[in-house]
């Protein structure tokens, strides 16, 4: 496989990941190159051996229209060569607001692809406004590729497909002779659920390809009504073609796509539960997995100078309802379809302090072993003669910077980091506040977001706060911040799995205004 056949931009990557799989399945079988025979012939040994007659269809063809379909979202996991490489999600729901009358089909996806040596990063977030018979009004969509950033926007104008492409950072614009009926590639699968699904069916329409930015056929054929230790449910067996490639997928009977193949038999899209999805996303944006890392940036309308300088910050947050929690530092409450928050540093009010606080917090957990004997020796090494809380703090964290590498390293508790004195952010706190613990100090983990100066934007983010004189303090172990900056929007607090879960409510939906911004003369140490 020549390397530009994945790294040129004739990928197809952008597809559209068919609501998002066929296009993934149609991406990698043209990056993967290959005799067309072959690939038939692998992909239908797959389909022999794995999937079987289900007995008779229903009676009447699965068909719905848009107002009346079963689902509004759902997820797809996908794997590739055994190994799961990435996850989509796919929303449909009226426009509303200055389109009453229109559909919006909204698309997620990212994927860490590692292939023959190569290593492809692979990130999209589209919009298509559609009419009820899903023909295109207007799009717009964002790749990113390696770190190569590609927006496709434009709208049907009379005959024609207009559009703007933006690639390093210039625009050109383009026009296209575009079919009396055009539709967008995220419509691949819902076509045939809008035109009725039955044994021996056939359809052929044509769809604006992003990516490659052009008006190609797309045909499909119901070929089986088939059952499959894959699927929950009996699906109707349907075979893609676009540009030439061949993928198959089965759909159940609410019109969702539940399995698909393609990419020689290698690649497979199947349906996931929702928080198995989402909750692997949350770890994974924890953790830093470089293959999430642009599906979780937050870049805000406004980029933020001096970020570990900011010593206040009012954003308004949009994409979810979940207001974040309010403290002496953090101010958060609804204001119309928005949340606004303001974060200051130092935290202007004070929390009233109770024995249950102080109790809570310097108790050890699973995952913050703060009596261990070997945190507790440290922790007296460390503080050894240091009678002010505060100045207990300035030590850990200088120990922690010195002494612990910052790393994409995943690790479960303070003992892992202890061990391997490399972690990410969240393992710096766990340890920070092991050792915190441990020297007296009450302390817990929080997370959220920080702005990251090197990706301009705002990242998901573990910290920690210790208390001090009836207040929580922001510390930050992986940012060597004895007071953490005004760029830390805390979401939830806790450091165990189930405490992250709220998080899920923000990933991949939130979106960042700046109201208001100040710095102080010196970055807090």
């Amino acid at each position: 496989m020549a390397a530009g056949a994945v790294a040129g931009g004739k990928s197809m990557f952008g597809t559209r990941w068919r609501s998002v799989a066929t296009g993934a399945c149609c991406a990698l079988a043209l990056a993967l190159g290959g005799c067309a025979g072959l690939v038939d012939r692998i992909v239908d040994a797959q389909i022999g051996a794995y999937f079987h007659e289900a007995g008779s269809p229903p009676a009447s063809p699965v068909q719905y229209d848009l107002a009346k379909l079963p689902f509004s979202e759902y997820w797809t996991g996908i794997v590739f060569n055994g190994e799961k490489i990435g996850f989509t999600r796919f929303s449909i729901r009226p426009a509303g607001g200055d389109h009453p009358r229109y559909y919006e089909i909204h698309s997620e996806a990212a994927f860490l692809l590692r292939f023959l040596g190569f290593q492809k990063r692979i990130n999209l977030r589209s919009r298509d406004l559609v009419n009820p018979d899903l023909t295109l009004v207007e799009f717009t969509y964002d790749y990113t590729i390696d770190g190569s950033a590609l927006r496709i926007s434009g709208r049907r104008e009379g005959e024609d497909l207009s559009t703007e492409i933006v690639a390093g950072g210039r625009p050109s614009r383009q026009r296209l002779p575009a079919p009396p009926r055009i539709y967008p590639s995220s419509a691949i699968m819902l076509y045939p659920v809008l035109h009725g699904i039955a044994l021996g069916r056939d359809y052929a329409f044509h769809v604006y390809n992003g990516q490659l930015q052009t008006i190609a056929e797309v045909t499909q054929r119901v070929l089986a009504y088939e059952r499959s230790d894959f699927m929950s449910r009996p699906g109707f067996r349907i075979e893609t073609s676009l540009h030439g490639q061949r993928v198959v997928t089965w759909v159940d009977q609410q019109g969702r796509p539940a399995f698909e193949i393609g990419g020689r038999g290698v690649m497979i899209s199947a349906l996931e539960d929702e928080d198995r999805a989402r909750r692997y996303l949350v770890l994974a944006s924890l953790n830093k997995n470089e293959g999430l890392i642009e599906y979780s940036l937050i870049r805000p309308d406004t980029p933020l100078e001096r970020a570990r300088a900011v010593s206040a910050l009012r954003i308004a947050l949009s994409g979810t309802q979940r207001v974040p929690p309010s403290d002496a530092a953090q101010r958060c409450a609804r204001a119309g379809d928005e949340i606004v928050c303001e974060m200051r540093v130092p935290a202007t009010g004070v929390l009233e302090e109770t024995p249950f606080a102080r109790e809570k917090y310097l108790q050890p957990s699973i995952t913050v072993q703060s009596n261990d004997p070997s945190v507790r020796r440290l922790a007296a090494e460390i503080v050894a003669g240091a009678e002010e809380p505060l100045e207990r703090i300035a030590r850990i964290i200088r120990w922690l910077d010195a002494n612990v590498e910052k790393a994409p390293i995943d690790v479960f508790s303070a003992l892992d980091v202890l061990e391997k004195r490399r972690a990410e952010c969240q393992g710096h706190a766990y340890l920070y506040a092991a050792l915190a613990r441990a020297a007296g100090i009450p302390t817990r983990i929080v997370n959220g977001l920080a702005y990251s100066e090197q990706l301009d934007g705002f990242l998901y983010h573990s910290w920690a706060e210790s208390l001090i004189e009836g207040r929580w303090l922001a510390v930050d172990p992986t940012f060597g911040q004895l007071r953490a900056d005004a760029t830390h929007i805390k979401l939830v607090e806790g450091e165990l799995l189930g405490d992250l879960v709220a998080l899920l409510d923000w990933v991949g939906r939130a979106r960042i205004r700046v109201l208001g911004i100040e710095h102080q003369d010196k970055p807090a140490p």
